[in-house]
């Protein structure tokens, strides 16, 4: 069973991922359908192949909440430029 979702993008990549999706002569839908599907499924079966690059930014890897990021890379270019 198809559900409709909403989904907030930048304007510039959703007018890409639309050039893409007519390119490719494929719908937006079933493009972000398919990468989600290789995002979540175990087995080899996907549609197309996802780039080993984002799969790697896909970790799963949890952000807390109140992380302090500026903090983060000031200590971190502190301890690069010691």
């Amino acid at each position: 069973m198809d559900k409709k979702l909403t989904l907030k993008l930048n304007q510039e990549i959703i007018e890409r991922a639309k050039e893409y999706a007519s390119n490719k002569k494929m719908s937006l839908s079933r493009i972000v359908e398919a990468y989600l599907q290789s995002l979540t499924s175990n087995d080899d079966t996907a549609e197309f192949e996802i780039s080993p690059f984002v799969k790697s930014i896909s970790t799963g890897t949890e952000i807390p909440a109140n992380l302090d990021y500026k903090k983060e890379y000031s200590d971190y270019l502190n301890e690069k430029y010691k």
